[in-house]
């Protein structure tokens, strides 16, 4: 699946700009080239600048595994992990990365999500007797990270303060609901695929409990007054998070272990990581820069535009569909393409207000293919693709839906 969408990118965007070569812009090539060299670059220095985060997070979790602290966390969601990851033995510390990864995901905390999926990674192709192969539970975790619910969406609404939003939270509650739908419609795709049992009375509990949580956390922030909701938001986030690394650091001293010597057997194993990474992500963002350069996913945009107004759709949403079409592919080009709309349309626009809940709504699906797959050397993915695809579309077609209902 990877060798068909690497090689496909790069002949959608060399047909595309042959033709826009015989319509006059001969500058086409070179702008191709530019932003390929320009990706090979920003690939290698983005697995640099992950190095620090994989090395403090590794370490953290090195010190919880030998403290016993992870299989703790692990136990509240053992029940569920069971039933739709019957092939990961009881008490295997896959289980207390995966958890720490899922929380970090949950809390927006992209940074500390990361190195912790990839420890989760390396432990489930430990139990992989196919090491080309994706393994069910590899496909199901990277997709659960592909859709990403996430809560607390500190990042966009910081964005949307600092370019003159009057109300930056408005996109709150639509995102988390859009997010929710994501995750949702991947998990019950995979479940699909692989034939899980998911109508019993353990996976239908935990099912039920993360709406109640989600419909809590929405009525907790939606109650709060608009100008202290983007501070309280931020303040729970980063409680949360360093209060994980203190009940590691707790952890290891109250099991009396060397909690500095632990900490860098872990980090040791955070640098092998971030190496092995670069010549995917690498590849990958090169493959995503040249078809965005190439002008075809401006085409693509163009080409909805037109069917929809043929149909009498109505069209408000379409300016916001280059983070839509990018996120999949690029989170700091998506990133980029909600600013740019936020700063074309205005910050409190309804172009703008899609944008970002679009933005809020999926995860970098093939940056986080790449990496994490990437970082165990497989090559074969299965259904991953195709599910976290279908979960992304959910959440973005989840986010125009929920736009229009909340602006």
């Amino acid at each position: 699946m990877l060798n068909v969408i690497f090689c496909s990118f790069f002949l959608m965007a060399f047909l595309n700009a042959c033709y826009q070569l015989c319509l006059g812009q001969t500058d086409i090539f070179e702008k191709i080239t530019l932003s390929m060299f320009e990706a090979a670059s920003t690939g290698f220095n983005i697995s640099i600048g992950l190095t620090g985060m994989l090395c403090l997070w590794l370490g953290l979790l090195k010190v919880g595994e030998k403290s016993g602290l992870t299989n703790l966390l692990a136990k509240a969601l053992r029940p569920l992990f069971r039933k739709i990851m019957p092939e990961i033995p009881e008490n295997h510390p896959a289980l207390g990365s995966i958890v720490m990864n899922m929380a970090a995901n949950i809390l927006g905390l992209d940074n500390a999500a990361t190195p912790m999926g990839l420890k989760a990674m390396n432990e489930l192709q430990e139990l992989n007797k196919d090491k080309q192969k994706a393994s069910n539970a590899q496909i199901l975790f990277m997709v659960i990270n592909a859709s990403a619910v996430t809560l607390i969406p500190i990042n966009i609404l910081m964005y949307r303060q600092m370019l003159g939003s009057v109300n930056p939270t408005a996109v709150f509650v639509p995102i988390l609901l859009a997010t929710s739908v994501s995750t949702l419609v991947g998990f019950f795709a995979v479940a699909f695929v692989q034939r899980l049992n998911i109508f019993n009375r353990v996976v239908l509990s935990y099912l039920l409990g993360f709406v109640a949580i989600v419909s809590l956390m929405a009525y907790y922030f939606l109650n709060m007054a608009p100008e202290v909701r983007l501070e309280y938001s931020g303040l729970f986030a980063n409680l949360i998070l360093f209060s994980f690394v203190i009940g590691f650091i707790l952890s290891g001293i109250i099991k009396k272990i060397n909690v500095y010597e632990t900490f860098i057997d872990g980090a040791k194993e955070g640098f092998d990581i971030a190496v092995k990474i670069i010549p995917y992500l690498v590849s990958m963002l090169c493959a995503i820069a040249v078809l965005r350069s190439s002008g075809v996913l401006d085409v693509f945009v163009n080409w909805i535009t037109n069917v929809l107004t043929h149909f009498g759709a109505n069209t408000d949403f379409v300016p916001a569909l280059p983070t839509a079409l990018m996120k999949p592919l690029s989170g700091s080009g998506a990133r980029a393409m909600m600013i740019e709309t936020l700063t074309h349309y205005g910050a409190d626009s309804f172009e703008g207000f899609v944008a970002s809940v679009m933005q809020g709504s999926t995860e970098t699906t093939f940056y986080v293919l790449a990496v994490y797959f990437g970082a165990v050397k497989i090559s074969k993915t299965g259904a991953a693709v195709p599910c976290a695809l279908m979960a992304d579309l959910a959440g973005l077609v989840a986010a125009v839906v929920f736009s229009y209902m909340f602006f």
